[in-house]
């Protein structure tokens, strides 16, 4: 088996440059390249109990998700995944099924298995970090804030809201529901916030009626359009505040009136598949794949040692 002498030998580099090039540390471009084809060529593999022991942990990332279905996450995944690839480390994917008690668990098997650091969308506000935390572990909160002294990685919600209904405004619309997640979750709440203020700014009434909570999923979305739909007074557009809710409400109306529909729809994310014409639609795409990459620099900048107070990084809309 190749040693690290011999990739430095091969790359023409000190022994020190391939340990940081394998370690993700900032190298110049050339010996980067130099020492990556050293190590095809010889076939080295790290000695990852080695690394293990120097670091005290493992080179495994939990990535903890709500819903590895839904496509917005799984971008985000890719995005971890690929800095975390960069780095010489592994991806451990667990799905919460938005559940807090299977988040706990998940959170202390990451402790157990001593595993470098755990990047999170929480499945509440409040999720248990204190073991991690304790242990020096870097700690990533994406998509849904938290008020635990952490990096976070979010999106600007309110205004994501505010700029969807907007533009269903400038189009001419004037009663616009809002179907949105359940309430207490961040996402749901500060997007349903963004709705109001844009209605609100409009000289518009945004009442009760036309605020629905449901679940962050397809039959969440098309169960509340049917009962808006079902109301005294139907909504002339609809504002669905997440991918999956979207596709539900294209569903229900595209069953309801055909596949063009009176009813003006804005759905703040990308639709993950074909529901029906998305010519007359207002969509914000959120890019979840850049979301999951700046998670995963901030992790990697905490796991090589960066000493400063918690970093909230908000994407623009």
């Amino acid at each position: 088996m190749a040693t690290i002498t011999e990739v430095a030998r091969r790359a023409g580099v000190s022994t020190a440059t391939v340990s940081r090039v394998l370690n993700g540390k900032k190298v110049a471009p050339g010996y980067v390249a130099a020492v990556q084809v050293a190590v095809a060529e010889l076939g080295y593999s790290p000695d990852r109990t080695a690394r293990s022991l120097r670091r005290r942990c493992s080179d495994v990332v939990a990535l903890v998700l709500p819903d590895i279905e839904n496509p917005f996450f799984t971008a985000l995944a890719r995005g971890v995944e690929d800095v975390a690839q960069d780095a010489g480390f592994s991806v451990v994917l667990c799905n919460s099924d938005d559940d807090p008690v299977k988040e706990a668990r998940y959170l202390d098997i990451a402790v157990g298995d001593n595993m470098a650091g755990v990047i999170l969308a929480p499945a509440t506000a409040t999720p248990f970090l204190g073991g991690l935390l304790e242990r020096g572990r870097a700690v990533v909160v994406v998509d849904r804030p938290v008020p635990d002294l952490v990096d976070q990685v979010c999106l600007d919600n309110v205004a994501l809201g505010r700029e969807a209904t907007t533009r269903l405004l400038r189009a001419g619309h004037r009663r616009i529901a809002c179907i949105t997640g359940p309430t207490g979750l961040s996402t749901a709440d500060d997007r349903a916030e963004g709705w109001r203020q844009a209605m609100t700014a409009a000289g518009l009434e945004p009442g009760p009626d036309l605020l629905l909570h449901a679940n962050f999923r397809v039959d969440g979305g098309r169960d509340a359009l049917e009962l808006l739909l079902a109301g005294p007074e139907r909504p002339d557009a609809v504002l669905a505040t997440n991918n999956l809710v979207g596709v539900g409400v294209l569903q229900a109306l595209h069953a309801r009136v055909g596949a063009a529909p009176d009813v003006g729809v804005a759905v703040i994310g990308d639709l993950p598949f074909a529901t029906s014409s998305v010519d007359t639609l207002v969509l914000l795409p959120l890019h979840p794949r850049a979301i999951g990459t700046r998670a995963a620099q901030m992790f990697f900048e905490r796991l090589r040692g960066l000493d400063a107070g918690p970093r909230h990084v908000v994407l623009p809309v």
